[in-house]
């Protein structure tokens, strides 16, 4: 008998699928006869068991089923919408697939590649852009979201103006903060993967404490905001292809905590945050003598250099409009405008984004200006689409001085 009862034991699980197989069998075999005798008597039946087989098999079918059919709406909805605005839209997916690839071709361990990590994050990316670009709602409240950062902002004109006076616009710098590296304590427990992803996340992203300096400038703040938070998954899923995980993670969910501030109130907070933008002031402000310095040099130094050679348009600009050139127009920017881009992103990639954002908003202040578009066959101002994509494009932390900053900060 105890032997009986350990053999029922191994084999319950096994006996219960047979039961349970039978048990629907018998059911499904009672609902067609049902249905076989008197349909109208017994379409209560069939509504009942099509419900519950419904919602029985929700987890492993149904959920997939209803992916795909929202996914295809999406794709049928993006064709005929895409196919009102001509080939541009085709570019810039070409050139994602091309920035996609370049990053598989590249990575450490190309074998190792998640591509489910990078196409959620791509998909990601692409759904926060869904909402707020191409949404009335999501770009409405965007759009209302950087107006209330730019009044907050503002807010700080009063200390400002009465520190340095009614020319107070002139240093925009005063009072931003700058924000702590929350994930400190997990630095050493971080894998060579997370530490890159950490790193690529900084550089994709913009901090706060820098925000108003780029609104000073005259760039859109919802662009900022929104450019901001389509590069997070974004970030993640380039730099988990770039360098995929080989190792095992020792940070897990639990037990994980941010740091906090050290003020324990809103005085003591505001205090602290007013002392550690002085650091933060400086920087930027030596920052941007030294690289403007530089830049001035560099083209001088060019311009002589060209002259040898009969052409003294020499310039560290023209050199990066050419090389930046097919990067900027594979993002979607008109061919006529991806030679400035180009410059734009050359400026941003190895000087930083204060000295390509003061450039963009040079173009902008031409275009709202309403001068000539070209002067002797040389493009002054971007187009409004091209102006975006350049917002967007410049919006990070992603250059060579950034590089030691960072190793600094980890």
């Amino acid at each position: 008998m105890e032997a009986f009862h350990q053999r029922l034991d191994k084999h319950k699980k096994n006996l219960g699928r047979v039961c349970s197989m039978l048990f629907l069998a018998a059911y499904i075999a009672m609902v067609i006869s049902a249905c076989v005798l008197n349909f109208q008597r017994a379409l209560a039946l069939l509504v009942i068991t099509l419900a519950g087989a419904f919602f029985l098999a929700w987890d492993e079918l149904m959920r997939r089923v209803l992916c795909v059919v929202l996914l295809g709406a999406v794709v049928c909805w993006l064709v005929l919408d895409t196919a009102k605005q001509g080939t541009r839209p085709l570019v810039s997916f070409a050139g994602l697939i091309t920035y996609v690839l370049l990053m598989a071709i590249f990575s450490k361990s190309p074998f190792r590649v998640s591509w489910r990590v990078m196409l959620w994050g791509m998909g990601l990316q692409f759904l926060f852009g869904l909402l707020i670009l191409r949404t009335k709602a999501g770009f409405t409240a965007v759009e209302w979201v950087g107006r209330q950062v730019e009044i907050f902002l503002a807010y700080t004109d009063s200390g400002s103006k009465f520190v340095f006076g009614d020319n107070f616009q002139d240093h925009f710098f005063a009072f931003k903060t700058e924000s702590p590296l929350l994930i400190r304590p997990y630095i050493d427990k971080l894998t060579v993967s997370e530490i890159h992803a950490v790193m690529s996340g900084g550089f994709a992203t913009i901090a706060g404490s820098v925000l108003g300096a780029f609104i000073s400038f005259g760039i859109q703040a919802s662009h900022l905001l929104t450019a901001s938070v389509m590069s997070a998954p974004a970030s993640l899923a380039i730099a988990k292809t770039f360098w995929p995980e080989t190792e095992t993670p020792k940070v897990s969910k639990k037990g994980f905590k941010l740091e906090k501030g050290e003020g324990r109130n809103l005085l003591e907070a505001a205090c602290h945050g007013a002392s550690a933008s002085i650091v933060l002031v400086a920087n930027i402000a030596v920052n941007l003598i030294a690289f403007l310095a530089l830049l001035s040099f560099l083209n001088a130094a060019l311009s002589w250099l060209g002259g040898m050679f009969d052409y003294p348009q020499l310039s560290f600009s023209l050199i990066c409009s050419y090389v930046f050139m097919p990067f900027s127009f594979l993002m979607g920017v008109a061919w006529e405008d991806s030679f400035i881009v180009g410059e734009l992103i050359g400026l941003k990639t190895f000087f930083n984004e204060f000295v390509a954002y003061e450039r963009l908003a040079e173009l902008i202040e031409k275009r709202k200006e309403g001068g000539p578009e070209y002067v002797e066959d040389v493009k002054q101002y971007l187009s409004i689409h091209s102006e975006t994509i350049a917002t967007y494009a410049l919006c990070g932390f992603a250059n060579i001085g950034s590089l030691g900053v960072m190793i600094g900060g980890l």
